[in-house]
């Protein structure tokens, strides 16, 4: 393993969990997660030996992962299939709690990508500027954004 692959994968185990973060934004369905963990994965490779270290590597790798699952959300939404599922899940939970997640998650995945990507970074706790510079718009874009992706989801029904 030459240095530049040493670097890689010590990155990605560093910012493993980002990645599975952003991944599960856009799909609750663990095999769909790993794959798009993969594609995420792909780009990282391809552009690692280009990254200048303009910005953090975390605010990079956000950027690609996100751009990785909003690409690929895209392409699955124009093929829209209908999955299979069962009508009932026997180990799911069902404590308030997991309840509530799950509904949050339900309403974020209808949101566009775009907003998605905004809900997710805040939720991760990234201050209006690093929003701002992981998605390219202003900070005060990112506030505005926000307001109204809140207001969004409080209209929503389940």
């Amino acid at each position: 393993m030459n240095t530049s692959e040493k670097l890689f994968a010590q990155t990605v185990t560093e910012h493993k969990g980002t990645i599975y973060t952003v991944c599960y934004m856009f799909s609750n369905d663990t095999d769909e997660v790993n794959d798009l963990f993969q594609e995420v994965l792909i780009n990282l490779w391809k552009g690692f030996d280009g990254f200048e270290h303009r910005s953090d590597i975390k605010t990079w790798i956000y950027r690609v992962a996100l751009n990785t699952c909003i690409s690929i959300d895209r392409k699955k939404r124009r093929s829209s299939t209908v999955p299979l599922t069962m009508d009932i899940n026997l180990f799911e939970d069902r404590d308030e709690d997991t309840r509530q997640v799950d509904l949050l998650h339900r309403r974020i995945s209808k949101l566009q990508p775009f907003d998605r990507a905004i809900v997710l970074l805040w939720l991760e706790d990234l201050s209006y500027d690093e929003i701002g510079q992981i998605v390219g718009i202003s900070a005060k874009n990112v506030s505005v954004r926000l307001f109204r992706i809140k207001e969004q989801l409080k209209k929503q029904t389940n």
